[in-house]
């Protein structure tokens, strides 16, 4: 029988969990084993005992768990020390960040140890694979927590009639409308703020609009997006064009968050020091950039810090699905729960790597990088 392991995350920023009792039960309804570290859940208030409850198995050892564990469920990837300590041929289940400076590392491993790596960012988008979309589940409440973290540095929200007159809404800019940009135009919207949305994807308009918000009209020309439903790059005339249309909207603007990424390539420039020279207006709009871990929309952000350029202030939060800890491991919990089913089939875990599921997210497989993709970036065959 297949034992599933849970364990601690280790980065000082990440609170998620990858399993939490509700889940520990339904993997037992598969007729699988749950073990879990002690104290694994403590901080959003998953005591031990719930775990026990839900039909777990407690392991203080965490070397044990390693070196017993058949399926590890991850947020983040095992640190580069825990990893000698897996017994090969396990399955190794978490966010991968497989286009990042130090996966390659963690790749190597993985490839000596022979085990089984799936990036939870590489699951399609199909209708099959929808609920184990996580990539989705945590990008929705990332532009959720944009907007309430964005609105502690920013003018009110709401139009609001006081005793001593009334307060304007705040006027909103979205540049980038994903399931980010979308969930931070909806949330922005409840609170009462005028919204305006910008995507390079003519297919958002309507999605925009059903929210209430007004979408920026720009002519770029032919754009296009890729096979799973995200951007694809300009050229330098369009992104030209792009940065004066969004210079004006700025100059109008409140609040901005930016949302723009490639999947798998740097995030584009938006925002630059130039167009945040421009703006005039007082206060200056607050600007939160979402895309900071991949580069970056706005010139001047850095990661994890709150700085000010040319008089306009600009958040880059690390880990926004982190800020809500509690719901986004209940999200990523229950994405990892509908993968592993999809595979197991009358107690057993039987993954099919012919799946499009597996074939599109699995990176290393019995001493191989089977994703051509990134096989080519980090330079294996």
């Amino acid at each position: 029988m297949k034992k599933i392991v849970g364990t601690k995350e280790v980065l000082a920023d990440e609170k998620r969990i990858a399993i939490t009792p509700k889940t520990v039960v339904k993997y037992c309804a598969l007729g699988l084993t749950v073990w879990i570290e002690a104290g694994m859940g403590q901080h959003l208030g998953y005591a031990d005992a719930d775990y026990e409850k839900a039909g777990a198995v407690l392991v203080q050892d965490r070397k044990k768990l390693l070196r017993e564990g058949d399926i590890h469920l991850r947020v983040q990837k095992y640190p580069l020390c825990d990893l000698p300590f897996i017994q090969e041929g396990s399955f190794h289940v978490s966010f991968y960040n497989p286009f990042g400076s130090e996966a390659e590392d963690h790749t190597e491993f993985f490839l000596e140890k022979k085990l089984t790596s799936l990036s939870m960012e590489m699951i399609p988008r199909t209708t099959v694979a929808q609920k184990m979309d996580a990539l989705s589940s945590q990008a929705s409440l990332a532009g959720y927590a944009a907007i309430m973290i964005a609105a502690e540095h920013a003018k009110v929200l709401p139009m609001m009639t006081t005793p001593s007159g009334t307060i304007p809404p705040a006027k909103v800019l979205i540049i980038g409308v994903g399931v980010a940009g979308l969930q931070a135009a909806a949330t922005a919207r409840r609170l009462g703020a005028i919204v305006h949305c910008y995507d390079t994807r003519p297919a958002t308009k309507e999605q925009v609009r059903s929210l209430g918000a007004k979408f920026v009209e720009v002519d770029l020309g032919e754009t296009r997006e890729t096979k799973d439903g995200y951007a694809a790059p300009l050229t330098k005339e369009q992104l030209d064009k792009q940065r004066e249309a969004m210079a004006k909207e700025a100059r109008k603007s409140d609040l901005i968050i930016t949302t723009a990424a490639l999947f798998g390539k740097k995030a584009p420039l938006i925002l630059t020091s130039e167009i945040l020279s421009s703006i005039e207006t007082t206060p200056a709009p607050i600007i939160l950039d979402m895309a900071k871990e991949t580069g970056g929309n706005v010139e001047g952000s850095v990661l994890g810090e709150l700085v000010e350029v040319s008089g306009v202030k600009i958040f880059a939060p690390k880990n926004l699905p982190g800020y809500f800890a509690y719901d986004a491991s209940n999200m990523y919990a229950n994405n990892l729960y509908e993968l592993v089913a999809h595979f197991t089939d009358e107690t057993a875990f039987t993954p099919n790597f012919q799946d499009l599921i597996l074939s599109s997210s699995v990176v290393t497989h019995s001493g191989e990088i089977v994703h051509e993709k990134i096989a080519q970036m980090q330079g294996a065959s």
